[in-house]
C-alpha cells in the first residue's frame, strides 16, 4: 500500500532519533515531551477512575443502610396508616412500577450510654421483616441479628463502630436517654430506658456504623410516645431515577408528605464530590496541556536541524502545504504515541490501583485512608469510558494544535537560503 510521502517522512522523522540518524538532544527533547503527554493522560484517569470508584463504593455502602425515598408526615406526627400511603405511592401513574419495597419507621436522635462513655445515635424504629425489602444490609440480617428485634423485648442492634466507642458486645446493657423528658414536682426528668444489645451490623459505611441504632417499631413507639409510624422508606427499582420518582410523589401527596430522596439528603455530599472532580480534570488537563505544547520546542529545534533537507524537498516540487504536512504529521505521531501510551499505562494502574496502595501502605506500615476521615478504608477505582474518551480527545487536539505553528514555519523555508551554505 502506498502511503502518502508526507506521512511517510513525518514517521521517520518520528523514529530517526532512536536510530541514531539525528540530534541526539532534539530526540531527547521529543522523548521528553511524549513521556509528558503520557504522564499526564495516565493521571488523569487514574485520579479519576479513583474518584469515580470512590464516589460509587460510598454511594452504595450509604444506600444498604439507607432508603431511596422517604415519606413522612409534614408536622412530624405519625401517620394513620402507613400501608395506605404505601399503596398510594405505588399507584401513583407517574411512578409506575419502580416502588419494589416499602417500610415503616420511626427515627429520632438520642444519647446511648455504657458506663462513662456517653455517645449520640440516630435511632431507627424499624419492622425487621418490612426493613428487608428496603435496605440491603436489614436483607442481610433479616434472619440473624434482626430476628433477635422483638416487640417487648427492648433490644437493641448498635453499628460495630457505636459498640466499640461504647465498649459492649452482644448481651450487655445500654442505657438510651430520649428526647424530651417527664415533668415531675421536681422538675423535668429525662426519660430513660436501659436496652439489650441484641448483635451489631457493619455496613461498611464510618458515618452510619458510628452513630446508627435499630430497635423494633413498636418498643420506639413506645419509648417515644408516637402512636405509630412517623414515615414510610421506600425502596425503587432504579436509584439513580430516585429525584425523579421523589418529585412525582410529592406532587401525588401534595403538602400533606414530606418527600426526600438519597440524593438529596447527601446533597452536599455529592455535590462536593462532583465539584472536586471538576476542578481535578481541569488542573490535570493543564499538565497534559504543558506537555503537549513542549512539542512546538522539539519541532522548531527539528525544523531548524532539517533546513537543508526541507530544501531538497522544495527543489524536488514539493509545495509548501506538503511541507507543512509532514512535520505535522511528525508531531501528530508523537501525540498519538504519548496518549496511547497513558492511556494503557492510566488503565493499567486504575484497575490494579487497590492492590499498589495496599502494598504501599504495608510497606510504610501506614494507613492512607483512615474510615473515620474517607468513610472507607481501602481505594476503589472505576474507570469509565465517559472519562476516557474526552482525556484521549483533548490530549489529540492539544498536541495536533501545538504542531500548527511549527509546521508553519517550516512552510516558510526558502530552499535557496537554507542551502547556500551547504
Amino acid at each position: 500500500m502506498n502511503w502518502p510521502y508526507e506521512l511517510q517522512i513525518g514517521w521517520r522523522y518520528t523514529r530517526a532519533g532512536r536510530a541514531g540518524r539525528s540530534n541526539g538532544f532534539i530526540s531527547f527533547i521529543s522523548g521528553v515531551s511524549m513521556l509528558g503527554i503520557a504522564l499526564g493522560v495516565a493521571a488523569l484517569i487514574i485520579v479519576l477512575s479513583v474518584m469515580n470508584g470512590f464516589r460509587k463504593e460510598v454511594q452504595d455502602r450509604m444506600l444498604s443502610v439507607i432508603p431511596h425515598i422517604e415519606l413522612a408526615a409534614a408536622d412530624g406526627a405519625a401517620l394513620p396508616d402507613w400501608r395506605a400511603v404505601a399503596d398510594q405511592a405505588r399507584a401513583n401513574p407517574q411512578v409506575g412500577t419502580q416502588v419494589i419495597g416499602a417500610a415503616p419507621f420511626i427515627a429520632t436522635q438520642a444519647l446511648i450510654a455504657r458506663g462513662d462513655e456517653l455517645r449520640g445515635a440516630i435511632v431507627r424504629g424499624i419492622s425487621p421483616n418490612d426493613e428487608a425489602t428496603v435496605t440491603d444490609i436489614a436483607a442481610q440480617l433479616k434472619d440473624t441479628t434482626l430476628a433477635r428485634l422483638a416487640p417487648g423485648g427492648w433490644g437493641v442492634v448498635l453499628g460495630i463502630e457505636l459498640a466499640r466507642m461504647l465498649g459492649v458486645r452482644e448481651g450487655d446493657k445500654v442505657t438510651l436517654m430520649a428526647p424530651g423528658g417527664q415533668v415531675t414536682p421536681a422538675g423535668v426528668v429525662p426519660r430513660l430506658k436501659q436496652l439489650t444489645v441484641v448483635g451489631t451490623f457493619d455496613a461498611g459505611h464510618y458515618e452510619y456504623d458510628s452513630t446508627l441504632a435499630l430497635i423494633h417499631i413498636d418498643d420506639a413507639g413506645k419509648l417515644f410516645r408516637t402512636e405509630g409510624p412517623t414515615g414510610v422508606q421506600l425502596r425503587i427499582r432504579n436509584v439513580n431515577d430516585a429525584r425523579d420518582v421523589g418529585a412525582a410523589l410529592a406532587r401525588g401527596f401534595g403538602p400533606s408528605l414530606r418527600v426526600s430522596d438519597w440524593t438529596r439528603t447527601n446533597r452536599n455530599w455529592f455535590s462536593a464530590v462532583e465539584l472536586e472532580k471538576r476542578l481535578m480534570f481541569i488542573i490535570l488537563t493543564l499538565i497534559v496541556a504543558v506537555a503537549a505544547f513542549n512539542l512546538v520546542s522539539t519541532l522548531v529545534m527539528t525544523v531548524t536541524d532539517k533546513r537543508a533537507d526541507i530544501a531538497i524537498l522544495r527543489t524536488l516540487g514539493a509545495s509548501p502545504r506538503s511541507v507543512m504536512g509532514v512535520f505535522m504529521v511528525q508531531g501528530a505521531l508523537s501525540g498519538v504515541i504519548g496518549t496511547l501510551a497513558g492511556v494503557v499505562f492510566g488503565l493499567l494502574v486504575a484497575f490494579n490501583v487497590g492492590a499498589i496502595v495496599g502494598f504501599i501502605e504495608m510497606a510504610l506500615r501506614t494507613s492512607f485512608l483512615p474510615p473515620s476521615v474517607y468513610l472507607i478504608s481501602h481505594m476503589p477505582s472505576e474507570p469509565q469510558s465517559a472519562d476516557i474518551v474526552p482525556i484521549v480527545v483533548i490530549s489529540l487536539l492539544l498536541s495536533f494544535v501545538a504542531t500548527i505553528y511549527p509546521s508553519w514555519r517550516a512552510s516558510r523555508v526558502q530552499p535557496a537560503q537554507a542551502l547556500r551554505y551547504e
